[in-house]
């Protein structure tokens, strides 16, 4: 079994490897040749806690796994991110265990990579602003992978907490896009792409924020009770995720379905648009909305990525284990 750190991960995984696979994950469930199981998250009642397992089996790319781990919501004052995490490959054909990975920054990766997807698929060719909403560990991943897919020329950007804002800042400056912190409904109005990674339990975007035409990336809303923008949102908007089984259970979906604002039959795969089945955005005014609750494959796709170019560079440690 190969075991490979949270450095080789970080040096192994660019966030053009990530979107291509994850781009491959949302294809190959659309096709029905990968599925994920279901998913367990549980409150630990200890350090406040979220612990859980996502996996799944992927056919096509013979890819069968799991990832375990959570969030530790008081990690940084051990020096930690919050979010801890490893993913455990196993050989399809004999169920031999072939790589543990680090998680964390496969974790980060694939969230941005899923992002990036649904702004590629979703979001108007001519959107130049860009919205973030929410500045943890995450949210620079997500700016830049999110920066990739279209011309923006400014970003636009909202915290509960401005000061933790200056890190975002500086990836925007680096990038060659100017940034700008405007109150949350000025930003709604503004931005034609917002991305919202934040850990909330109630709406901070409101519909009255949101114009025709906006974008909306939801990558924050993972467990049930978790909520980032107002269910009337959702009620007017095109609806896509990457599992609707998952939004309704888990995603930005639950609160929406749960009132009654929006019927199970209106979520679409966002895979289903990757490979043609259905539409994306059919006018340049809509608003789309994809509800990111991140699945397993996504996971076990880029450690695939991570464990074969391990193996390439002779990087990673190998074990023997079991017979």
């Amino acid at each position: 079994m190969l075991i490979i750190d949270e450095q080789t991960a970080g040096d192994l995984l660019d966030a053009q490897q990530a979107f291509h696979a994850v781009e491959e994950t949302f294809a190959a469930m659309a096709r029905g040749q990968a599925r994920n199981f279901p998913v367990v998250r549980e409150a630990l009642g200890h350090a406040d806690a979220l612990y859980g397992f996502k996996s799944g089996f992927d056919s096509a790319g013979a890819t069968l796994g799991l990832k375990a781990g959570g969030y530790w919501p008081h990690n940084a004052e051990h020096g930690l991110t919050n979010h801890q995490s490893s993913v455990f490959l196993f050989d399809p054909d004999t169920g031999r265990p072939t790589a543990m990975v680090s998680g964390n920054h496969l974790t980060a990766m694939r969230t941005a990579a899923a992002c990036a997807v649904s702004i590629r698929h979703l979001a108007r060719t001519d959107a130049d602003t860009l919205g973030i909403v929410g500045a943890g560990h995450q949210a620079v991943y997500q700016l830049r992978a999110a920066a990739a897919q279209r011309r923006f020329e400014r970003v636009v950007a909202w915290n509960r907490t401005p000061g933790r804002l200056t890190e975002l800042a500086a990836v925007a400056e680096a990038l060659g896009l100017a940034f700008e912190t405007p109150p949350l409904h000025r930003l709604g109005h503004e931005a034609d792409v917002i991305v919202t990674i934040t850990s909330c339990h109630e709406p901070l975007l409101m519909a009255e924020h949101v114009g025709p035409g906006t974008h909306l990336a939801c990558m924050g809303t993972d467990t049930a009770g978790k909520q980032e923008i107002d269910p009337l949102i959702l009620q007017q908007a095109r609806v896509f995720t990457d599992e609707v089984a998952q939004a309704v259970g888990l995603g930005e979906c639950q609160h929406a379905v749960d009132a009654g604002q929006l019927a199970v039959e209106r979520i679409q795969a966002l895979g289903d648009v990757v490979t043609g089945q259905c539409a994306g955005r059919t006018a340049a005014g809509d608003i789309t909305v994809f509800d990111g609750t991140g699945v397993g494959l996504q996971d076990l796709a880029v450690a695939r990525r991570v464990a074969a170019r391990a193996l390439e560079a002779g990087r990673g440690q190998h074990i023997h284990f079991g017979h």
